[in-house]
């Protein structure tokens, strides 16, 4: 009997870009979700507060002086969040194909959840210079969803990509 190591050393092939950017919306999705449940039940906050954090991103500071519904800024947050999501689901996969990380199901899961971490810690200790009412997430309740959010990609990236390396 023969055993076959797969190799994770680099090789030339291109990641599914569409299953890609569904994975990484889908995990945007959950962490959306994760957010909206963090926010509301365990720190008693209200719901819209998390939109208007991350509408601030292209709006500005003012959105966060209220706490009411505004459809413009839960749209402008939604917009930003998803198109973020594709845009790391992306990142994700341009290490993991050519790579092989995705040889599978736990190592995507893995470098999925490695991956989170390291969003997490760009997100909230780089990009708080230029966005410092994200320092207030910070914990291990955010740890904790930007790990599933990463993972979420792995996953799905796994499940839905075209294991066709002909690319």
């Amino acid at each position: 009997m023969e055993l076959h190591m797969h190799s994770h050393h680099y090789v030339r092939r291109l990641p599914d870009w569409s299953a890609a950017a569904v994975s990484g919306v889908v995990a945007g999705a959950l962490l959306l979700l994760m957010e909206l449940f963090w926010s509301t039940m365990m720190s008693d906050g209200h719901p819209w507060g998390m939109t208007r954090i991350i509408a601030a991103i292209v709006m500005g500071q003012d959105v966060l002086q209220t706490s009411m519904f505004s459809i413009g800024t839960t749209a402008a947050a939604l917009i930003i969040h998803f198109a973020l999501g594709a845009i790391l689901g992306v990142v994700l996969a341009m290490i993991i194909a050519p790579f092989q990380l995705d040889s599978s199901l736990g190592l995507s899961l893995l470098v999925g959840a490695v991956f989170g971490i390291v969003v997490y810690l760009f997100n909230f200790y780089v990009m708080t210079r230029a966005f410092p009412w994200f320092i207030e997430l910070r914990g291990w309740h955010t740890v904790l969803s930007h790990v599933i959010f990463g993972m979420a990609i792995g996953f799905c990236y796994w499940k839905l990509e075209s294991r066709d390396v002909s690319h």
